[in-house]
């Protein structure tokens, strides 16, 4: 059989960059092609960036992603790579989009994929399976492609696939295997969420049995506003046998050789019926003659496992603040450090993302600040090398006071405004972006002040549960002994009772149940929709379950206007999660009576 060496490029595109993105290509081809590769595959609409979201929508970017796209082909060529096949997502379209009054049958904005070759666009591929739930749209902007593109290469055929083709039965894959493809090359965009790298591969070995040929699943890295993506590229045979496996949260270029059978069915004349497999048509393209084969020692791309969760999750998040940092150009960031344990994660998160000289940490002392939570904040700056600095807002809260008559709960949350007024302040002065602090146990049931300690731009920990935010406190600090480093957060800011110190002795327990009784409670009404009943089945007690459920639902209103954050579940609040503000809806046995 020949052996074919692929090159799978895990990198990390920016949106709208299109030079940046081809700049990326043609010196990731240019590794690829020095180390003997054959083919190199680029992520899903790599030269535009991805999601690309209502962009879609401007002709003027439609136009400017073909242009770009013939514009690499040639660039390519120029730099001595032309006989290299390159397959790079993009943005194709020839119409409006499906929801446009103006729209087409089968005409319109397309996620796609082309092989560059010779200087030119040898084929392009339409993406067919197209999602639209979670935080997927792309029925709204994409017309599905009704065309299995077959491209031949040194003798082997290769079926291109674009990311969902993957996760349905049938469609592409099917029509791969009955078109008799040796290799299916299949390009993504797939948002990390915890856990997901153990469906990946379940998965690529079903679509690997049902087209019969060896699939090559190349994904992105990088940081997307709310979206991560982690890589975790791999090449999988038709006997599921996983035979190489990129690193998660790295760029990292993929190169292994692979045995692929060679091509059977003839190419069809100009004149012979259409070819339909699937349901599909089948467009066969010949890209190159016979290859040599690969030259010097087997080129063998090793299999990396993916890491444990806890360690997985906090990759996730420091990619995901570093990307939202350094793409938007902020030079630095700001945020409150009060010594409790949210605020002590965001900082752990903010330097391993940015290193401590662009991290500012600011204490602001109330009078109802304790002692032990201010030394526990100075004394993570000093473990930490973060700027640190110290804010009293005693005497502007008195300030106010001394012009309002203001008590109760008004008076906790003008000390969380105060200091809000203070963070933003200091972004407008130095440049940073605020980061806030909230958890999403909080976010959920409204624990949070609005314009005070829910002021921000950026939430690092908005998608990760209170209970975790402990797990990767102390994950982080083994994970530094482990190191020989010191470990980042003090040992007091996780042992202690949580509190926003808004008020004299107060806990968060005055307010919420305990976490441990609260956050299953939260991830089954949230990430898992149940209802009152299901709730009820899973063992919840019946009175906590109608008081937390009022919080959440009241608590809409708060979380449209809170600051996105990266996204490491299922189900996080925003683009996943879209309720009505306005809504009477309530589960049996919950009130819109005040508790």
């Amino acid at each position: 059989m020949p052996t074919l060496r692929l090159a799978l490029a895990q990198v990390n595109p920016t949106v709208g960059d299109l030079d940046g993105n081809a700049a990326t290509v043609r010196r990731i081809s240019r590794d690829a092609a020095g180390s003997g590769a054959q083919l190199v595959l680029f992520p899903e609409m790599m030269l535009t960036g991805y999601p690309v979201e209502d962009l879609v929508f401007r002709q003027s970017f439609v136009t400017a992603s073909r242009a770009a796209l013939s514009r690499l082909a040639a660039d390519l060529a120029a730099d001595g790579l032309g006989e290299l096949p390159v397959v790079v997502g993009y943005l194709d379209g020839d119409g409006p989009p499906p929801s446009h009054a103006d729209a087409q049958p089968g005409r319109g904005p397309r996620n796609a994929a082309a092989v560059l070759h010779g200087g030119a666009v040898a084929a392009t591929y339409f993406k067919h399976h197209l999602p639209n739930y979670g935080v997927f749209d792309e029925d709204r902007y994409f017309v599905s492609g009704d065309t299995l593109t077959v491209v031949r290469i040194g003798g082997v055929d290769v079926a291109l696939t674009i990311c969902e083709d993957l996760w349905q039965a049938g469609g592409p894959f099917a029509a791969a295997g009955q078109a008799g493809v040796g290799l299916v090359a299949n390009i993504n965009g797939s948002p990390y969420e915890l856990n997901k790298d153990d469906v990946r591969l379940p998965l690529v070995r079903r679509r690997a049995a049902e087209a019969g040929a060896t699939i090559a699943y190349v994904n992105m890295i990088g940081g997307q506003d709310e979206l991560v993506f982690e890589g975790d590229s791999m090449i999988v045979a038709p006997d599921g046998t996983l035979l190489a496996r990129a690193p998660q949260f790295v760029e990292h270029l993929l190169l292994h050789d692979v045995e692929v059978p060679s091509a059977t069915a003839a190419r069809p004349d100009a004149d012979a019926p259409a070819e339909v497999a699937a349901g599909l048509r089948v467009q066969r393209i010949t890209v190159t003659g016979e290859l040599a084969p690969p030259a010097g020692p087997p080129a063998v791309g090793g299999v990396v496992e993916p890491s444990p969760d806890l360690a997985e999750v906090w990759n996730a998040l420091v990619l995901g603040l570093r990307d939202y940092v350094d793409k938007n150009r902020f030079p630095s960031v700001v945020f409150g450090l009060s010594g409790g344990i949210d605020s002590a994660v965001v900082a752990a998160i903010a330097v391993d993302a940015l290193g401590p000289r662009r991290v500012v940490g600011v204490s602001m002392p109330s009078q109802h600040s304790s002692a032990h939570s201010r030394g526990d904040a100075e004394e993570l700056a000093e473990r930490t090398g973060l700027d640190y600095r110290t804010e009293p807002i005693q005497p502007m809260v008195d300030s106010f006071l001394a012009n309002m008559s203001l008590s109760g709960v008004a008076v906790e949350n003008l000390q969380a405004r105060v200091r809000g007024v203070i963070l933003m302040a200091l972004s407008n002065q130095e440049g940073h972006l605020v980061l806030t602090t909230g958890n999403k146990s909080e976010l959920a049931v409204g624990y949070s002040t609005l314009y005070g300690d829910s002021v921000g731009g950026f939430n690092p920990i908005k998608d990760v549960w209170k209970t975790m935010v402990w797990e990767l406190a102390r994950w982080r600090n083994a994970e530094a002994v482990r190191r020989g480093q010191t470990p980042p957060i003090p040992e007091n800011s996780i042992s202690k009772p949580p509190s926003a110190e808004l008020s004299p002795g107060q806990l968060d327990t005055d307010t919420l149940p305990d976490y441990t009784l609260l956050d299953p409670m939260l991830s089954g009404y949230i990430d898992g929709d149940l209802g009152r009943e299901g709730l009820v089945e899973a063992g919840h007690d019946p009175a906590v379950i109608d008081r937390v459920l009022r919080m959440v639902d009241i608590a809409e209103y708060k979380r449209r206007q809170s600051a996105p954050g990266t996204k490491i579940s299922i189900k996080a609040f925003g683009r996943d999660r879209r309720l009505p503000i306005t809504s009477r809806w309530r589960e049996h046995g919950t009130t819109d009576r005040p508790l």
